[in-house]
């Protein structure tokens, strides 16, 4: 399981900035980028966060960037069954 988080923290890692997600209504990032940071992450860190919207349930991947902030990388609809 570590294994395949740090791929895929990896492969967050690797995807260019034009091909960025938007934050929706009860995304971390929702509001705009937070002001507060990070400082005893280290930068590259991943954080899962699960939250409804929408009638549906959704698992965001956040990565703390170099300015130690979150910064969404992927997001997933999770289906129950």
């Amino acid at each position: 399981m570590k294994t395949l988080i740090s791929a895929a923290a990896l492969a967050a890692v690797l995807v260019t900035p034009a091909l960025a997600i938007e934050p929706i209504p009860g995304s971390i990032t929702y509001d705009g980028p937070s002001q507060s940071r990070l400082e005893k992450t280290p930068v590259g860190s991943v954080y899962l966060h699960e939250f409804n919207s929408g009638g549906n349930r959704y698992q965001e991947m956040y990565v703390v960037g170099d300015d130690g902030r979150l910064e969404l990388r992927n997001r997933q609809v999770k289906n129950d069954g």
